[in-house]
């Protein structure tokens, strides 16, 4: 919940033509700002993606957005199950921080409704998935990322399965300023890979891009990136600064 139409706009212009580095380069501003982000990446080469979705075409739903609602404007990506969104309404956990109440109750099978109705509407999801501290504490992070996946990508072919975006999200290192080791964070994202190969065969396994997101920047983004199982970046706090941001783009176009 950052940026509005007139400073997104500005953001956008700063941010040039970066996709020529390379990299696929996707923005997802809050809803009321993606006319604003449109207008500003055409010509650029940036695509635009919302931060969530309904899995409703219409109805009564006042306050929800429709998958329609997104391609209608030119939106190619949205984001489902943010770690920000998951988790019971309002209840924190034991290791409270602002990143670790879920203020909205998302759980994996409302992912799962919002995948569904992403992927009949042409949209590219990116489904996210990661522990909390008390998850890892507890020695549990490769069953809880193991069974967000399942559940989450549940009734997918190979086919839609390869061509989706997922994104190893740890809650504990969503603007904390924490990051996960490369070392770790690339493992879990192999345990990912795997998951997806057992569901869906070697060739989703190998299609599926998989991404890190919680506190990447500039400094760690080459590290992070540079690992096997990586494939890019759901940058956070660093994307509202354009400096920051087109360093990670740079990142990745040299990974």
């Amino acid at each position: 919940m950052n940026r509005t139409p007139s400073t997104t706009r500005d953001l956008i212009a700063a941010l040039g033509r970066c996709s020529a580095q390379g990299p696929d380069v996707v923005v997802c501003p809050p809803f009321v700002c993606l006319a604003a982000a449109l207008d500003a990446a055409a010509g650029t080469g940036i695509q635009v993606g919302a931060q969530d979705v309904f899995w409703k075409d219409s109805g009564a739903y006042t306050g929800q957005v429709a998958p329609d609602m997104l391609t209608d404007m030119g939106v190619s990506h949205v984001i489902l199950g943010h770690s920000e969104r998951r988790g019971r309404f309002g209840v924190p956990e034991p290791d409270f921080t602002p990143a670790t109440l879920a203020h909205f109750g998302e759980s994996d099978e409302t992912v799962n409704r919002k995948l569904h109705a992403a992927l009949r509407h042409g949209l590219i999801p990116i489904v996210c998935c990661g522990e909390t501290l008390v998850e890892r504490t507890a020695g549990a992070t490769d069953a809880v990322v193991a069974g967000q996946i399942e559940a989450g990508l549940a009734r997918l072919t190979a086919t839609q399965c390869a061509g989706i975006v997922l994104a190893y999200e740890p809650v504990w290192a969503i603007g904390t300023g924490e990051t996960c080791a490369a070392e770790e964070a690339d493992r879990v994202c192999g345990v990912i890979r795997a998951t997806v190969t057992s569901l869906f065969g070697a060739g989703a396994g190998e299609a599926v891009r998989i991404q890190y997101g919680g506190s990447v920047k500039p400094d760690n983004a080459a590290d992070l990136l540079g690992r096997p199982h990586i494939d890019g970046a759901l940058v956070g706090g660093a994307s509202l600064k354009a400096a920051d941001f087109l360093a990670i783009v740079a990142a990745a176009a040299g990974s």
